[in-house]
């Protein structure tokens, strides 16, 4: 069996780990993987993979086309027919897409091949972009328009940036492209994102839920001197972890909760940059972002709590690295956050600080039955990219 995966990235970022340890998976069982990406570096573990959709300079110009003109899946024509011509050498038995946006491959060219080729074709949704005018999550502002029709997009600022709003046409535009595909399965991370699914014009399609894993022989329980090196002492510990902090992943919040919190408590802040670190106040510990991820999984056990006040998401990593590490997960009700920490940990209110304080002050958290394991994961995947 041969299968050809399509993302934006591969091997880095969650969604290209994904791939890659599908990919080992799937390789186990004897088929012939090919990774289809459109930019960053690529591991060198993962490179027998890779097969890279254009280059730097398609991505540029197709990156100036969405901010310009909101055209985010509109570009890389000719880079897209070129791959398209590869696919048809390779001629996979399944086609397996995830994240189509990131400025480096065109869905109508995708997608007019995928209406005829008669392949099995799953599409991993791992936000909301596909069946939006514009947005990738359209939770923080509160918008459903997409359910009929977009326009006056009140994320036009959001990725994928832009300067003006052509979200009405681009819905439009998506409906046609994404709709009556044979042979199409949708797979969701989160019940929540199935939901949405089902409500949109992609709902014509079978939904699946995969929630998603971590490798808990990289996250759990890990002892370090983490505490003597950052200073923190017996203190009790709220953690937050990002990739990049902003309002929207509640990074405000977090400032506010330590207003909330006694002097018996601090907060560490991973991810954020020299400007924020500069600007925390007395009692909030910031570092840098850390691909290290021994050391994450380090900083995951010794929190008391991990915090992720999150107003938009799928189904948080960061979430299941916690659970993993042995430590609960307190959230906001947004998205399919409260999916995973529900299993461990608690949930407040979207902005209802004085909830999340009281949670986090918890003395003691239920913890029911969670499938944190990534092989969990690629398992699902395994059989549903084998069944008939």
């Amino acid at each position: 069996m041969k299968v050809l995966m399509v993302n934006v990235v591969c091997g880095v970022g969650s969604t290209g780990r994904i791939c890659t340890d599908l990919a080992a998976s799937l390789e186990a069982e004897g088929a012939t993987v090919r990774i289809a990406y459109g930019r960053d570096l690529v591991p060198p573990a993962a490179r027998k993979y890779a097969v890279r959709i254009g280059g730097a300079g398609d991505v540029r110009r197709h990156g100036a086309r969405a901010r310009l003109t909101d055209g985010c899946g509109w570009g890389s024509k000719a880079a897209t027919r070129r791959f398209i011509k590869w696919v048809r050498q390779f001629d996979p038995d399944v086609i397996h897409l995830h994240n189509l946006h990131g400025y480096y491959i065109n869905v109508e060219v995708l997608f007019e091949y995928l209406r005829t080729c008669g392949k099995k074709i799953l599409w991993t949704l791992h936000d909301c972009w596909a069946f939006t005018g514009h947005a990738a999550n359209c939770e923080a502002a509160g918008c459903e328009r997409w359910e009929d029709g977009c326009g006056r997009c009140p994320d036009k600022g959001g990725y994928p940036k832009s300067l003006i709003d052509r979200s009405a046409g681009n819905w439009i535009r998506k409906k046609k492209c994404f709709t009556g595909i044979p042979g199409m399965t949708i797979v969701t991370p989160s019940a929540w994102l199935a939901g949405l699914v089902e409500r949109s014009f992609l709902g014509e399609y079978p939904v699946r839920v995969i929630p998603n894993g971590v490798d808990i022989g990289v996250f759990r329980p890990t002892e370090s001197d983490l505490r003597q090196t950052l200073g923190i002492g017996d203190a009790k510990v709220a953690l937050g972890v990002a990739a990049r902090w902003g309002r929207n992943k509640g990074f405000d919040d977090l400032l506010k909760l330590r207003e909330r919190l006694d002097e018996a408590w601090k907060i560490v802040l991973v991810g954020l940059n020299d400007r924020q670190i500069r600007q925390l106040p007395p009692g909030v510990i910031g570092l840098k972002r850390t691909e290290n991820v021994r050391q994450l999984a380090a900083l995951y056990t010794l929190a008391d709590v991990y915090v992720n006040p999150t107003y938009e998401d799928n189904y948080p990593t960061t979430n299941i690295e916690a659970i993993a590490c042995g430590t609960p997960t307190v959230t906001y009700r947004t998205g399919g956050s409260p999916e995973s920490a529900g299993a461990y940990g608690a949930v407040a209110q979207k902005g209802d600080i004085g909830a999340l304080a009281d949670a986090v002050r918890r003395e003691h958290f239920e913890r029911s039955p969670l499938a944190v394991d990534h092989r969990v994961m690629l398992r699902a995947y395994v059989d549903l990219i084998g069944a008939e």
